[in-house]
This record gives structure tokens, C-alpha cells and sequence, in this order.
């Protein structure tokens, strides 16, 4: 009872200690931002929902990088790897579903920036990850929370703009996956999982 009475002081807590949190917001951001914006500028349609997915199949390739760098950052301990290491899986799935379904409609599915095998610092300096802030594991945990709640709501953005409503249902659901993903890791912070009763209104 106590933790869901403090659990706006809490909130607003989170954001103001975690500029990890905001950096991982910022780097989906950075590609879902221009990308959506252009998004809506576009006639729906089949070319359209083409776009759509390629720019998720991107933000996509971002988290699987994402938690490589975690991984390899060494700073996590053997439960929280293997919680990563989870997540990142998952987010390998929901690239093999965008591409399939990218080379069904007849497109090409974009290819990741840089292999998985490119030393850290190359993942890093690539995707513009602070790897320079990486210096504990709540590091690792308030960057990957941010990048997860910037995930959440970059599909919760494409959801109204699909022309088939097949992809907006699965942009839907694995946005659902995006922000149970945030909600484990800010309980591994210790901090309240559920800051707020919609992802739209989550802090940016």
C-alpha cells in the first residue's frame, strides 16, 4: 500500500535521476521521430505500411544493439544478463517477423548498421549509444528502460497509420511487449514498474 501511495513521488523521482533514461528515449528518437513525421506526410497505403515497418525493422535493430552493448558492458549480473539477454530475443523475433512480412509485400527489409560481432565500442559509436555513461548496472537498466519506453510509444504511433489493419494489430502487440519489457526493468531498479496509466503519457 505504501509503494502505490508513493508512487507519483516516485515518478517524478525516476525522470529527474535518470538522464540515462532520457539518453535512451532520445536515441529512439532519433530514428522514429523523422521517421514518423514523414510517415504522416505520406498516402496510406501498401507503400506506406512498406515504410512503416522498415522503420520499426530499424528501431528494432537498435534494441537488439542495445542490449549487446549491456551484455558485453559486463556490468550486469548473472540474473540480469540472462533478463537481457531475454529481451533481446525478443526483440530478434520482432525482427524476423517485420522482415518476413516486409519481403511478402514485395520490399526490402532494412539490414542492421553493424554486425553484432563489431567491437562495443563500434556498436556503440554507430547507433550513438552512451557508452561513455555505461558505468553500472542501473546504467545499463535506466538507458535500456528508456529505449524500451521510446519503443513503446514509437509503435503506439504507428498504430493509427497503417492502411492494413493486420500490421496495426501487430504493431500493436509487440508494443505491448516493449512496455512489459520497461515495466521489468524498473522493477529490477526497485523502482514502481507502472509510472503511469497510459504510455502516451509517459515523460519524453
Amino acid at each position: 500500500m505504501k509503494e502505490m501511495e508513493n508512487a507519483g513521488l516516485d515518478r517524478r523521482d525516476f525522470f529527474k535521476k535518470s538522464a540515462l533514461f532520457g539518453l535512451g528515449m532520445a536515441a529512439v528518437g532519433s530514428l522514429t521521430m523523422p521517421a514518423l513525421a514523414e510517415a504522416a506526410a505520406m498516402p496510406k497505403g501498401p507503400k506506406h505500411d512498406l515504410y512503416l515497418l522498415n522503420f520499426a525493422l530499424n528501431a528494432e535493430h537498435q534494441a537488439i544493439a542495445a542490449y549487446q552493448v549491456g551484455a558485453e558492458s559486463k556490468l550486469l549480473d548473472p540474473a540480469l544478463l540472462k533478463v537481457a539477454l531475454s529481451f533481446q530475443a525478443d526483440h530478434e523475433a520482432h525482427a524476423a517477423i517485420l522482415a518476413e512480412t516486409i519481403k511478402k509485400l514485395g520490399g526490402t527489409p532494412v539490414a542492421p548498421k553493424v554486425s553484432l560481432k563489431a567491437p562495443i565500442t563500434e556498436l556503440a559509436s554507430t547507433w550513438g549509444f552512451p557508452l561513455d555513461k555505461l558505468k553500472t548496472q542501473n546504467d545499463v537498466l535506466h538507458f535500456a528502460a528508456g529505449l524500451e519506453v521510446g519503443a513503446a510509444k514509437a509503435y503506439l504511433g504507428t498504430v493509427p497509420e497503417f492502411s492494413n489493419p493486420e500490421l496495426a494489430h501487430a504493431a500493436a502487440n509487440i508494443e505491448g511487449d516493449e512496455a512489459m519489457h520497461f515495466a521489468v526493468l524498473r522493477s529490477a531498479l526497485g523502482e514502481f514498474p507502472v509510472p503511469a496509466a497510459f504510455i502516451s503519457a509517459m515523460p519524453s
